[in-house]
């Protein structure tokens, strides 16, 4: 048995579950086990469907009130316990922070080794592993061997597939947890006020760095005159306050993967190039033809972002691509 951890959320699974099922079904295939999964919080029996059509055979729904808020020691306990009880061979985890924080909850209770951001499996006498280190700046090929395989799978490097199955059955599972299980448990969620669209859906990203001299002005103007387009910044931008910590691409930031990606005045260190890997373009706008971003970049403009940026946006409108 393969036991996958599914998040959700107003009754849907998350794209990052979807691409851990994925890898998991894979690994169910090469041992020829059956795939289930666990999922937490009300409403989760709801997602049955979508978990069968991405091959989830069972659903294990955690029935205790308790857990409807995400607690993450409680979580591995539950992790756990519901993997010995299905003599599980590996449990799979979305590359998300709560999954791989309840799975290393789950690996400290199992006394077993647990291999993050995993991008490739191979099943033999002992599991074979492709997985992404240093934020995906170094893939490393590594061998893990346990009672339990414990895995996390990277986020965004696995395509999510249906399998045409029908709906997943659903089978409630009431862990037992004690109160110290409890003693870290989400109370609230307070959103920031962000408004236009968010930077991971983002067709287009302008973002600015330490070579704005704090003055956004001339990047927000072209982000609007550009349909489904964000504005980010470095995390020099952040630290000199010049822009809220939900605007910053990189390494502690955001991930994106957008068409283009734009970085003005940014130098390109290897943290904030973690956060935009999964650019399909990068147009690069910078005054020194030596930055490490114009190196990595597909094009680049040698230029003052301040003047740059505003014939961009003039050349845009008269193209007839204002919004």
């Amino acid at each position: 048995m393969v036991l996958a951890i599914v998040e959700h959320e107003d009754s849907e699974v998350d794209d990052v579950s979807l691409q851990a099922l994925a890898l998991a079904r894979d690994v169910a295939d090469q041992t020829g086990e059956s795939l289930d999964a666990i999922a937490f919080g009300s409403g989760a029996d709801a997602i049955a469907e979508e978990a069968g059509a991405h091959g989830v055979e069972t659903l294990h729904v955690v029935g205790d009130d308790a857990l409807d808020d995400y607690a993450p020691e409680a979580y591995g306990r539950a992790i756990v316990q519901c993997a010995e009880d299905l003599g599980t061979e590996a449990v799979i985890a979305p590359g998300t922070d709560r999954g791989a924080e309840a799975l290393s909850h789950a690996a400290a209770k199992l006394d077993e080794a647990m291999a993050a951001e995993v991008t490739e499996v191979d099943v033999g006498d002992s599991y074979e592993l492709t997985r992404q280190r240093w934020g995906g700046t170094l893939i490393e090929h590594s061998r893990l061997t346990a009672e339990t395989n414990l895995l996390t799978v990277a986020a965004n490097e696995v395509s999510a597939a249906e399998t045409g199955d029908g709906a997943a059955a659903v089978e409630t599972f009431a862990p037992e947890v004690d109160d110290s299980d409890l003693r870290v448990q989400l109370s609230a969620v307070e959103q920031s006020d962000v408004e236009g669209v968010p930077l991971g859906e983002a067709r287009v990203v302008v973002s600015g760095g330490r070579g704005t001299d704090g003055d956004f002005s001339e990047l927000e103007a072209l982000v609007e005159r550009i349909p489904n387009a964000a504005l980010g910044s470095s995390r020099a931008a952040v630290n000199e306050g010049w822009r809220p910590h939900d605007d910053q691409i990189g390494q502690t930031g955001a991930k994106i993967a957008p068409e283009i990606y734009i970085p003005a005045g940014i130098s390109g260190a290897v943290q904030h190039m973690v956060g935009c890997k999964g650019a399909e373009n990068i147009l690069a706008i910078n005054t020194d033809p030596e930055a490490a971003v114009i190196q990595k970049a597909d094009y680049a403009v040698i230029g003052d972002l301040h003047e740059v940026a505003p014939a961009i946006a003039e050349e845009l409108e008269a193209r007839g691509h204002a919004e």
